[in-house]
């Protein structure tokens, strides 16, 4: 199961085999059923979590029972509250299997130790740190200025394979938008080409 992990690794940055052997030696492996949480809200986040298999979403739900999701995450992206793991303070989120899935988990204070001992390592995180900062603004913008219709065609742009594996109704809420208004949107995008903003 960590060939997938080493895959990953090895496609952004080089490292040894014995770099290799360190990192494999911090993975733990966890199995989450569909539904399952990895994270509830008011537990601290303390680990870095690679997705070998399924998809993941993180989400709050408000004092209505609405839920509001922030992120989803399939094969080879990382999830986790990276604020909650920073400060220590308790997650506002929670972290559920949207499918069977398969996670790679490295503490905390492992996972910084790789990073000094491995500088290829730090450079890989500094790099999908930025990567995932300019996701963010990206989505900030997309969902301030974007008709319903933009986000949704914005949305299947980026996320292609997200489309067919996340319920209908978890797209709307990850858009911030009813069911309704997506199914409607979905109906009127079949031949719409993608905003170029």
């Amino acid at each position: 199961m960590l060939n997938a992990f080493k895959e990953y690794i090895r496609s952004r940055v080089t490292i040894t085999d014995q770099e290799w052997d360190r990192i494999a030696a911090i993975c733990t492996i966890k199995k989450l059923r569909k539904k399952q949480y990895l994270l509830q809200e008011g537990e601290v986040w303390k680990h870095y979590a690679f997705i070998i298999q399924g998809c993941l979403r993180t989400y709050t739900v408000d004092e209505k029972g609405d839920e509001h999701i922030i992120s989803f995450a399939a094969e080879n992206w990382w999830a986790g509250d990276r604020e909650s793991l920073l400060t220590g303070n308790n997650s506002i989120f929670n972290i559920d299997a949207i499918e069977d899935s398969i996670i790679l988990l490295i503490k905390k204070a492992d996972f910084e130790a790789v990073c000094k001992e491995i500088p290829a390592i730090a450079e890989m995180v500094k790099d999908i740190a930025e990567k995932n900062s300019i996701a963010a603004q990206k989505r900030i913008h997309a969902v301030i200025s974007y008709t319903a219709q933009e986000q949704y065609l914005n949305f299947i742009t980026q996320y292609p394979g997200f489309a067919s594996r996340v319920p209908q109704h978890m797209i709307a809420a990850y858009l911030g938008i009813s069911a309704e208004t997506l199914s409607r949107v979905r109906k009127q995008t079949a031949n719409t080409q993608p905003p170029t903003h």
